[in-house]
């Protein structure tokens, strides 16, 4: 069996042998690392063996720990594009992922998805999702993918652009959400249910529908939490017929780093039932619900959140 001394825990760590792989050892190991420390070894081990570990622990293992594995060594910027990529290509678009990541990030975060994105094996984000997407739905994506944010608003405009007219002037409503302020949005939505007498999320739920729909409500709930818009996610991920992998390992992989506290405080308090206690009623494949276990109680949050900020 090989060994991996790895720099970050300065004690020699079972890996991959030529006869197996010891699981429990690649789960203690990653999983305990930030995703900074996953690239170090990565490299110690091309450097120390001449293979990608990558390509190594595919090779080894198998199914949901596999991919959960994989994941968990991919940079976190490459992990978005490359999840935004699989969306936006293939058969059909998964407006889910799209509406989960691009809300969800920092404006500067989202410029970095797109530069690796075009650095990829991949064409311009916008133009992916410009080929995927129409109408008002497309226009605040589009919106979502840029730096500078856009014109705030007021609040009698919202107020005008819905509940105040015959039809919907969704141009108003996606220029205002657009903004990536979430303090100015908080007064917004504030002064809105003052002057409406409804919450902004009532409103859009009454004056829109579908995809474009559910964009506008994960900008405004990201804007009000993000822990518990993950929390919310993260719940209907376990609650359907079969466990959503996907949603789940995505959102455990790019939020385990950031505010997995939160969103587990967020989660009990909303469900009244623990994070961890769910999954493990839900996942009952092996190596697989222990790392998803293992990162659900992640308790070092290096990183300065990846979502909106004040």
């Amino acid at each position: 069996m090989q060994f991996l001394s790895s720099l970050m825990c300065g004690f020699p760590c079972y890996l991959i042998s030529g006869t197996g792989t010891d699981e429990d050892a690649v789960l203690m190991l990653l999983t305990a690392r930030s995703n900074d420390q996953r690239q170090e070894i990565k490299a110690a081990y091309k450097k120390a063996y001449g293979k990608d570990l990558v390509s190594a622990l595919k090779s080894e293992l198998g199914g949901l720990f596999e991919s959960l594995i994989v994941a968990l060594m991919t940079p976190t910027v490459s992990y978005d594009a490359s999840q935004l990529h699989k969306a936006l290509k293939g058969a059909g678009t998964d407006d889910d992922v799209l509406i989960e990541i691009l809300p969800s990030r920092t404006g500067e975060h989202v410029q970095e998805i797109v530069k690796v994105y075009k650095k990829g094996k991949f064409s311009l984000l916008e133009k992916d999702i410009c080929s995927d997407t129409s109408g008002h739905y497309q226009r605040l994506l589009v919106i979502l993918l840029q730096v500078e944010m856009a014109a705030a608003g007021k609040t009698y405009d919202l107020y005008a652009a819905g509940e105040d007219k015959f039809g919907t002037d969704e141009e108003t409503f996606i220029t205002i959400l657009g903004n990536r302020s979430a303090e100015h949005l908080r007064r917004v939505f504030d002064a809105y249910r003052k002057l409406s007498g409804s919450d902004i999320e009532d409103s859009i739920k009454g004056e829109t529908t579908g995809n474009l729909e559910n964009l506008m409500l994960a900008v405004v709930k990201c804007v009000k939490s993000i822990p518990e818009f993950f929390a919310e996610r993260l719940y209907k991920s376990m609650r359907r017929a079969g466990t959503d992998d996907d949603t789940l390992m995505r959102i455990m992989v790019s939020r385990s780093e950031v505010d997995m506290l939160d969103i587990r405080a967020s989660f009990k308090k909303m469900y009244g039932v623990s994070l961890y206690t769910t999954i493990q009623v839900h996942l009952t494949y092996g190596e697989y619900q222990k790392v998803v276990v293992s990162l659900s109680l992640k308790k070092t949050v290096k990183f300065k959140p990846v979502g909106y900020v004040n």
